[in-house]
C-alpha cells in the first residue's frame, strides 16, 4: 500500500481493520457539517430554487462574474465624441488639413491667399510709385508730394486691412463649418460649405470690423495721450509720456488677452448656432466662464506653433533680401551711383514681393489651423457644459440608421449646465443603452 492510499482527510477516523481504504480515484467523504448547516452545494432551508442560469431581476448568478467592459465613445470623423483632452485639442487642428485638404487648403488659398497676394502687389506697387515720384520731384514740390505719399500710404494700409478682414471672416465661416461637419464624419464640398455659412457672412464680417475698429480706437487714444504729454515738453511731460507708453502698453496687452479669449467663440456661435451678434457675444462669454486659462493656453500654444512655422519659412527670404544689395551693387551706397541705388531698390522690392506672396500662402494655410483650434474648443466646451457629445452620438447613429430628417445637433436646445451630473440614476441591475457611455472623470 502506497502513501497515497494511506492518506486521510484531516479529522477523519481511521478505517477499521479489514476495511478497504478509498481508492485514489474516489475522493474521501467529508465529515458531516455542524448541526443546522446544510452540506456544500445543498440549498438552505427556505431558500427558493431557480433553474440553472436564471436569477431574479437585478441579481447576477455569480457575484464576482466579469461585467461588460466600458465601450469608448465613437470617433466617426475628426475627433472622438467625448470631452477632449489638451493633447487632442493641440493635435486635431493639424489633422484638419490632412483630413480634407481639397477643402481646407483650397479654401485657404481661394478665400484668403489670393486676395492677400493681390493686396500685397497693390501696396508694393503703390509704394514704389509714390517713392518714385518723391525721388524725381523738384525741390519746390517736395512737401506736397510728401503729403500725398503719406495720404496714399494710409489709403493702401486701410485697403489691406479691409481685404484682410473680409477674407479672414469668410475663411473663418468655411473652416468652422468644415470642423463641425467633420466631427460627425461628413465631408462636404466647398459649394456645400458655402451654402451652409453664406447666410452668416454678413454677421461675421460685421464682427470682424467691429473688433478691429474697437482696438484701433483704444490704441489711438493711448497714443494720443502719450503724444500730448510729450508735446508739453519739460521733464514732467517726458516722464508722463513714458509712463503712459509703458503702463498703457502693458494694460492694453492684458486687456487684449482677456477680451480676445472671452470673445474667441463668437464666430463659431454665429455660424453653428446662427445667433445674432449680441447673442453670440453673450454666448462666447458664458461658454468660456470657468475655462479661461484652458482656452487661452490652447490658443497661445497654437499661435506660437504657427508663428514659428511662419518664421522658419520666411527666414530664407529675409537673408536673401539682406545680402542682395551686396551681390548686385556692393559699392553703390558709398559711391552715390544713382543707377546702382535704383538697381538695389528694384532687387529689394522683388524679394519683398516674392516673400509677401509666399507669406500670404503660408499664412492662409496656417489660419486654417488657428480657426480649427477655436472651433474645436467651442465644441469641447459645449460637450463639457451641455452634453453636446450625446447629441452628436444620437445624430451619428440616426444617420447610420438611414434617417434623413435628423435635426442639426448644433442647433439643439442646450441642456442645463453640468448636464452629466443631472441625469436621473439608472435602475438597479440595468446598463446604459447602446450608443451611450459613462462620463469621463472630472480631470479628463
Amino acid at each position: 500500500m502506497t502513501d497515497e492510499q494511506n492518506w486521510q482527510a484531516p479529522g477523519a477516523q481511521p478505517p477499521a481493520s479489514g476495511t478497504a481504504a478509498p481508492q485514489g480515484d474516489q475522493p474521501p467523504s467529508a465529515p458531516p457539517p455542524p448541526h443546522g448547516q446544510p452540506r456544500f452545494g445543498q440549498p438552505q432551508f427556505g431558500q427558493p430554487q431557480y433553474p440553472y442560469g436564471q436569477q431574479p431581476y437585478g441579481q447576477q448568478p455569480y457575484p464576482y462574474a466579469q461585467q461588460p467592459g466600458w465601450t469608448p465613445p465613437p470617433k466617426p470623423g475628426l475627433i472622438p465624441l467625448r470631452p477632449l483632452s489638451f493633447g487632442t485639442l493641440i493635435g486635431a487642428p493639424f489633422q484638419t488639413l490632412r483630413r480634407n485638404p481639397k477643402i481646407t487648403v483650397g479654401a485657404a488659398l481661394l478665400i484668403q491667399g489670393i486676395p492677400s497676394i493681390v493686396a500685397s502687389l497693390l501696396i508694393f506697387g503703390g509704394a514704389a510709385l509714390l517713392l518714385g515720384r518723391l525721388a524725381n520731384a523738384d525741390q519746390a514740390d517736395q512737401s506736397t508730394i510728401t503729403a500725398g505719399a503719406i495720404g496714399g500710404s494710409i489709403v493702401l494700409g486701410l485697403l489691406s486691412l479691409v481685404v484682410t478682414a473680409i477674407s479672414g471672416a469668410l475663411l473663418q465661416g468655411v473652416v468652422v463649418g468644415e470642423v463641425a461637419r467633420g466631427t460627425v464624419g461628413e465631408k462636404l464640398t466647398l459649394r456645400a460649405l458655402w451654402q451652409l455659412v453664406k447666410g452668416r457672412i454678413g454677421a461675421l464680417i460685421g464682427w470682424t470690423f467691429l473688433l478691429s475698429i474697437g482696438w484701433i480706437v483704444v490704441v489711438a487714444l493711448v497714443a494720443l495721450v502719450a503724444f500730448a504729454l510729450f508735446a508739453l515738453g519739460g521733464s514732467a511731460g517726458v516722464v508722463g509720456g513714458i509712463a503712459v507708453v509703458l503702463f498703457g502698453g502693458a494694460g492694453l496687452l492684458a486687456l487684449a488677452i482677456w477680451l480676445n479669449t472671452k470673445l474667441v467663440m463668437v464666430p463659431s456661435a454665429i455660424v453653428l448656432e446662427r445667433l445674432p451678434l449680441r447673442s453670440a457675444v453673450a454666448r462666447s462669454w458664458n461658454l468660456t466662464r470657468g475655462y479661461f486659462w484652458k482656452t487661452f493656453g490652447v490658443i497661445a500654444l497654437i499661435g506660437l506653433i504657427v508663428y514659428m512655422v511662419a518664421q522658419i519659412i520666411s527666414f530664407p527670404f529675409g537673408v536673401i533680401g539682406g545680402i542682395v544689395g551686396g551681390i548686385f551693387a556692393p559699392t553703390s551706397m558709398s559711391e552715390g551711383d544713382t543707377s546702382a541705388v535704383t538697381q538695389v531698390l528694384v532687387s529689394q522690392f522683388s524679394i519683398n514681393i516674392l516673400a509677401s506672396i509666399v507669406s500670404s500662402i503660408v499664412g492662409a494655410i496656417l489660419a486654417v489651423v488657428q480657426t480649427s483650434a477655436v472651433a474645436l474648443l467651442y465644441i469641447d466646451l459645449r460637450m463639457r457644459k451641455e452634453g453636446l457629445d450625446l447629441e452628436l452620438v444620437r445624430f451619428v447613429e440616426a444617420r447610420q440608421a438611414g434617417r434623413t430628417d435628423v435635426p442639426d445637433p448644433y442647433l439643439t436646445p442646450a441642456r442645463p449646465q453640468n448636464a452629466y451630473h443631472q441625469q436621473p440614476p439608472a435602475a438597479p441591475g440595468s446598463y446604459p443603452p447602446p450608443g451611450s457611455y459613462p462620463p469621463p472623470p472630472p480631470a479628463a
